[in-house]
């Protein structure tokens, strides 16, 4: 009997795109870090959010509390927010404080730390109320803020979190229940389809919650992923193709200009069929990454298969060069 193989989900890279989505819209107010080193040894602060010089108070819900540096810890679905985890990132962010060349250049009151959790840290809550005697106060849905220290301290519930207000961040869990959350998601990433970010997010969403997302399209997660994936693709090969054909006529035509020739009809009808031939490179070459073989391509196109061999043979040939060097070889 074969063994279902366990599908990895890289919760943490999903994450990071996902809080910059979120504060998308006063992004040119921040900057982010993936996994900031606070130093040589192994210890590392999830995301780093730095406030950039004279920007005005943040309006994103989840990043009210904002000062200029704003330390992020983030546990996986799955992953319970313990006592312990509040110490230990309680001493990141003292660590970095301290970590600066001048003395005191970093104030205290100027540091954050945003603890986000996918269920309510029951035992971590009353833990700051009874013995660091901090008051924790439920700002509004999914965000409760902690008092009573010098650091500004808020604990973010992502399960409680508004979907409207926080799409993405309530969706970053392997127990999506709703498809209309899905097909929420799915049109979103459509209106931000050249923004990596979403779909780095979008891609952990869809592979923890295959089920949910088949009774939204009826296909199965590795259809929908490719879909994306391919429409991507096929974007970029786009702007490649028109790049490559740019480039060689420019050459061509800055070579006549420099020699004083004047390109006859003739040389204009070959160029314009190496321009046709760049297109079918284009159309072969996005079959090619799709793994067709050469008689399912030939087909596809409705010519035979001599037709596209040559073609076919210098792509398959060359699986290391760019679209623009194997337009070069093919094209001439």
């Amino acid at each position: 009997m074969e063994l279902k193989k366990k599908r990895v989900i890289y919760w943490h890279p999903a994450f990071y795109a996902d809080i910059q989505i979120e504060l998308k819209d006063e992004a040119d107010k921040l900057t982010f870090e993936n996994e900031h080193h606070l130093s040589k040894k192994p210890m590392q602060i999830d995301v780093l959010i730095v406030k950039k010089e004279k920007a005005g108070p943040i309006r994103k819900n989840i990043g009210r509390i904002f000062k200029k540096h704003n330390v992020i810890e983030y546990k996986s679905p799955g992953r319970s927010l313990g006592i312990d985890d509040f110490y230990k990132v309680y001493g990141y962010a003292c660590f970095y404080k301290a970590d600066v060349t001048r003395a005191d250049s970093i104030s205290a009151k100027e540091v954050t730390i945003t603890f986000v959790s996918e269920r309510y840290p029951r035992n971590l809550i009353r833990h700051l109320r009874t013995v660091r005697k901090y008051e924790v106060e439920k700002a509004e849905d999914g965000i409760y803020n902690v008092k009573g220290d010098v650091f500004s301290i808020q604990i973010l519930v992502t399960k409680e979190l508004s979907e409207k207000e926080n799409l993405w961040l309530k969706s970053l869990t392997n127990n999506l229940k709703e498809p209309e959350n899905a097909r929420k998601l799915i049109e979103d990433y459509q209106k931000n389809r050249e923004n990596n970010l979403y779909q780095s997010a979008l891609d952990a969403i869809l592979r923890a919650n295959e089920k949910v997302f088949k009774e939204v399209n009826g296909m199965s997660i590795e259809d929908t992923f490719m879909e994306f994936v391919q429409e991507k693709f096929d974007h970029r090969l786009k702007e490649e193709t028109k790049k490559a054909i740019g480039t060689a006529v420019e050459k061509a035509v800055g070579e006549a200009v420099e020699k004083g020739v004047v390109v006859p009809v003739e040389e204009s009808e070959r160029r314009a069929e190496a321009a046709r031939l760049t297109e079918r490179v284009s159309l072969i070459w996005k079959k090619c990454a799709k793994n067709k073989s050469l008689s399912d391509i030939a087909e596809e196109m409705e010519t035979e298969s001599e037709e596209v061999l040559p073609i076919y043979n210098v792509i398959m040939q060359n699986p290391g060069k760019t679209f623009e060097e194997i337009c070069e070889l093919v094209v001439g």
